[in-house]
């Protein structure tokens, strides 16, 4: 397994083999990697609050009808947004592709105040976190699959049968692979790897 594989954009999807109790049957959006750590946004675990509720106050989130997702159990009060977008947003930071993370309630605000809608602009309270060199550690120690960008992923329409989807598919072309751990090109889906994540 090789830590080069591991770049903003990737996703990150937990084997079933895994028994790890808090990430159980996770997707993480991986939207920061470098040297200092990475962050990562689950995709997969939509809450029971809703938008309009959750950023009362905030101009254009009144309207909002859709959920709030729960990025990870750090930081539960932080919000972000992953933002779908042809042009650079204000205060959004590129992930990769058309893709942005807002990382500010401010940058969040202004594109709610220009109409951005679900399609595009998906809310999520906490994050995912990975101090310098755990997640290549983590790489190392094998058992994460990673999927390759696909910005389709980050704002599908089923975020709760999401991992079911993508293990079917991963175990899928493991087995076809002879059980070989390397990156494995899907249709031009995706490509995959296993890879590990640990508590956070």
């Amino acid at each position: 397994m090789r830590p080069d594989d591991l770049a903003p954009g990737k996703i990150l999807v937990m084997p079933s083999s895994s028994r790890d109790p808090l990430f159980s049957k996770s997707v993480v959006a991986l939207v920061n990697y470098n040297q200092s750590g990475a962050l990562g946004l689950m995709i997969h675990y939509p809450s029971d609050l809703k938008v309009s509720k959750a950023l009362e106050g905030i101009k254009g989130a009144e309207k909002r009808t859709d959920t709030l997702f729960v990025g990870g159990p750090v930081e539960l009060p932080k919000l972000f947004g992953l933002l779908r977008s042809a042009t650079p947003p204000q205060g959004g930071h590129p992930v990769a592709g058309n893709l942005y993370l807002m990382a500010s309630q401010e940058s969040i605000g202004a594109a709610l105040s220009a109409g951005r809608t679900a399609a595009d602009l998906r809310i999520f309270i906490g994050y995912t976190g990975w101090a310098a060199g755990q997640l290549d550690l983590e790489v190392s120690r094998s058992s994460w699959y990673i999927f390759d960008y696909d910005p389709n992923l980050f704002f599908d329409e089923h975020p709760e049968t999401l991992w079911s989807r993508l293990i079917a598919k991963a175990e899928r072309h493991v087995a076809l692979s002879g059980g070989e751990k390397l990156a494995i090109t899907m249709n031009a889906e995706a490509s995959v790897t296993p890879r590990h994540q640990g508590r956070r």
